[in-house]
């Protein structure tokens, strides 16, 4: 029998006691021995729950009994949750966590760290919620060099995005729709400016490239500017629009940015719909590979972390290493980048020829929602120049909305 402990009984961490307890024959029969919950780490009390019987107050009791294999890392933030996982980890204890903040600001310490001491510590939750993405990077692809990693990376933004699309509804109240459902957070800046999917997007590029990807340095925009009339310039355009998380292995270097895109509804990730995730890899080998499902939610997060946890109870007494190494990534600056988008403006034919003298060879589209303004889709370009033109046109007319197209290469 191996023990275990669970740091959090939030939506994530009553999720793994639930698949904990239901599953309990399946999973020590893959595990190759029976997993107990010895304790929950939890400030508040719960009960009327039987997890009162095994529920701690105090960190210590968990750090100081030899006899907790696993610790299940489930609260959320950074500063709290780094102490107690660096401190399981000297302890000799395999960790196993679902919090992405976590792991985008401290990941190669701690793996580091876990090296040293002979554990491991698991993240496969921290991505994609119930997809086995990062440990098919890590095991699966090694024989690849990792090309582009492209994927819609947030369910809420994502559910947003489709009721919009589908329902013709405004951002604001599909948001209020959201959080009702439990979809969004009462605060759900995160989510919606992108934060969420940048820290994923940076770990995933950490463990495609092999070096530490700074997420702060990533290029990032939310969707609080998408408004029913982008939705209709995109239906026009036969096109989506969907937040996404973007990672390119160039030959001049990496790449990465999040923020909203018109995708072609040929393209897999157009239909990919409310709270759904779905990553594409690109392998110089292997060639484009697609993993999707549930992005988020308590039963799919919490059987991604419990299968951490088998695959730490299956490695107890081996570290199994992380292509992931402190040495810090150097991104690109967007400016090179090539790109090409829809920028709408205000006005009329005056105001277009204008815009077409500056983005040379670019295509009017109009909207009958919106008889006061037109956009131009531009040619492919850079960002810097992109930037500089819109910066241009503003000085004359109204720039109300820039949101960027799948260049294909």
């Amino acid at each position: 029998m191996v023990n275990i402990a669970i740091l959090g009984f939030g939506t994530v961490g009553s999720g793994v006691y639930e698949v904990v307890t239901k599953n309990k024959e399946v999973i020590t029969r893959k595990a190759g021995m029976e997993i107990n919950i010895k304790y929950v780490l939890d400030l508040r009390e719960f009960p009327d729950h039987d997890v009162n019987k095994v529920l701690t107050h105090n960190v210590e009791d968990i750090l100081n009994d030899e006899s907790v294999q696993v610790v299940v890392e489930v609260m959320g933030g950074v500063d709290v949750p780094y102490k107690f996982v660096k401190a399981a980890l000297e302890k000799e204890k395999h960790v196993v966590t679902s919090n992405k903040a976590l792991v985008a600001a401290k990941g190669p310490e701690l793996l580091h760290i876990a090296k040293q001491k002979n554990v491991n510590f698991l993240f496969e939750a921290s991505v994609g919620g119930g997809i086995p993405i990062l440990r098919s990077m890590n095991r699966s692809l090694t024989a690849d060099v990792i090309l582009e990693v492209m994927g819609i990376l947030n369910g809420t933004t994502n559910y947003i995005l489709t009721e919009m699309t589908e329902n013709g509804l405004a951002f604001d109240d599909v948001l209020k729709t959201a959080q009702e459902l439990g979809y969004a957070e009462k605060d759900p800046t995160a989510d919606v400016e992108g934060y969420d999917a940048c820290r994923k997007i940076a770990i995933l590029s950490s463990l495609a490239y092999g070096k530490t990807a700074n997420f702060e340095e990533i290029l990032t925009e939310g969707i609080t500017k998408i408004t029913k009339i982008d939705i209709s310039y995109a239906k026009k355009c036969k096109s989506v629009i969907k937040l996404v998380g973007v990672s390119k292995n160039t030959p001049e270097g990496i790449s990465a940015f999040v923020a909203p895109m018109l995708l072609p509804k040929e393209h897999p990730l157009s239909n990919v719909n409310g709270s759904f995730n779905a990553i594409f890899v690109k392998g110089n080998m292997v060639g484009d590979v697609m993993f999707y499902g549930r992005g988020a939610g308590s039963l799919p997060t919490a059987s991604a972390v419990v299968s951490d946890v088998v695959a730490a109870v299956r490695h107890k007494h081996l570290h199994v290493d992380v292509d992931w190494t402190t040495e810090k990534m150097e991104i690109l600056s967007n400016d090179h980048v090539k790109v090409k988008a829809l920028v709408r403006i205000a006005g009329g034919e005056e105001q277009k020829q204008k815009a077409l003298s500056v983005f040379e060879g670019g295509e009017i589209v109009t909207v009958e929602e919106a008889k006061d303004e037109f956009a131009v889709i531009t040619a492919i370009e850079t960002e810097k120049t992109l930037a500089e033109k819109i910066v241009q046109l503003s000085k004359d007319m109204e720039v109300r909305n820039r949101i960027r197209m799948e260049v294909s290469e």
